[in-house]
């Protein structure tokens, strides 16, 4: 039977084909598409063997050649030696756990694990309000530059919050967003912390206003400048939006 090309079956076989035809072009797309995933799936594991992100060892050499400069961070972050030996330790293991973390990156995250150590070690949350100000012991210092001791001293007299908040904020450079994630306080809270804490080291310190700054932003920039050659400029952004 001889089959008739009707207006109809015309128009199906059109239908047909393009529907054909755009299968083979969402086809080609899927093998480009995969070409291109398999590709940089290969691109990431020649970054990898090559070295591009930082390994057990070169946490390890960092903790062992910046030793004194971590240990000064754990100190001023928990507020007593026994503290920041603990903080110092765990930090070390936070660091060797195997994160995918670039090389240029490793020294800053080194001391972003010490912060987080510091806050899960003091708590400083529930601890604020609940002490009173107490001079820094001796014993604590026995490990801090001679340079830095009046600093440090009056550092170690802050209350637990207002401490950590200054460390995080005026020394390592977190902006007040994220020192409220990282802290799980508001940014009201954190405000009030350090203007408290500014306030109290400029009294300590006997620091005045200086080229028409006020008073917080010269003790800011006294105590930042001083402990500038043991804590340098933080290498990455510390932005937890990264």
């Amino acid at each position: 039977m001889q089959l008739r090309w009707t207006p109809e079956r015309r128009g199906r076989l059109r239908d047909s084909e393009s529907t054909v035809g755009t299968l083979h072009r969402i086809s080609g797309k899927v093998r480009r598409t995969l070409c291109s995933v398999s590709m940089a799936r290969v691109a990431i594991e020649e970054i990898v063997s090559a070295g591009e992100y930082a390994s057990t060892a070169d946490f390890e050499q960092i903790f062992t050649e910046d030793m004194s400069g971590l240990y000064l961070l754990s100190l001023l972050l928990t507020g007593d030696r026994d503290r920041a030996e603990e903080c110092f330790v765990a930090g070390i293991g936070e660091s060797t756990k195997g994160n995918r973390v670039f090389e240029d990156w490793a020294r800053p995250w080194a001391r972003r694990t010490i912060i987080q150590s510091a806050i899960r070690l003091i708590a400083p949350r529930e601890r604020s309000g609940s002490t009173t100000r107490d001079p820094a012991s001796a014993r604590g210092l026995n490990y801090v530059p001679l340079a830095l001791e009046a600093e440090v001293s009056a550092i170690l007299e802050l209350e637990p919050l207002e401490r950590i908040v200054f460390v995080m904020s005026v020394l390592e450079g977190y902006s007040d967003h994220d020192c409220s994630i990282l802290l799980g306080c508001s940014l009201r809270d954190v405000a009030e912390h350090l203007a408290r804490a500014l306030q109290h080291l400029g009294r300590l310190m006997n620091l005045h206003n200086n080229e028409g700054l006020s008073g917080h932003e010269t003790t800011r920039l006294v105590i930042a400048t001083t402990f500038a050659r043991y804590f340098g400029t933080p290498g990455w952004n510390t932005s937890l939006s990264q």
